[in-house]
């Protein structure tokens, strides 16, 4: 699989032989995690895809899924993300199918049906002042017995 980012608001997920590939269309152009956001999305709609075709007997290794997004303010977040199927061997008069099908990827239903999170803490008290914690290299303390 190759995800090729198109820019800072749109990604495409391409079927490639070996490892997962990431590829941007400049050298100056990063991995956001909306880009991450948008690749889980392509990923798991091309997976389902690509099963369904198999069961039904379509091919699909020329299918490809582009996700473009908008942002939305007060908070800033995605506001709303649009997903293009690119399968030319497709029959038209399977489009609606393969819609509802793409539809069925648990990335696209959390989407719509958002999960609650969240946020907690691990390590060491944030309210413990700096002189009160062992140092990282300090041996833990043992207990001893006095008689």
């Amino acid at each position: 699989m190759k995800i090729i980012l198109l820019g800072e608001d749109a990604v495409r997920l391409e079927p490639d032989v070996g490892p997962m590939t990431i590829e941007a269309l400049s050298a100056d152009q990063s991995y956001s995690p909306f880009h991450m956001l948008a690749s889980g999305l392509a990923y798991c709609t091309f997976s389902i895809l690509h099963s369904w075709a198999g069961t039904v007997k379509l091919g699909a290794d020329d299918l490809a899924v582009e996700v473009r997004w908008t942002f939305a303010e007060e908070p800033h977040r995605v506001g709303s993300m649009a997903m293009t199927l690119d399968w030319p061997s497709l029959p038209a008069a399977r489009t609606a199918v393969a819609q509802r099908v793409a539809a069925l990827c648990a990335i696209h239903a959390t989407l719509h049906h958002p999960p609650e999170i969240t946020i907690g803490r691990t390590g060491l008290a944030a309210t413990a002042p700096a002189a009160a914690r062992p140092p990282a290299s300090a041996p833990a303390p043992v207990a001893t017995e006095v008689r």
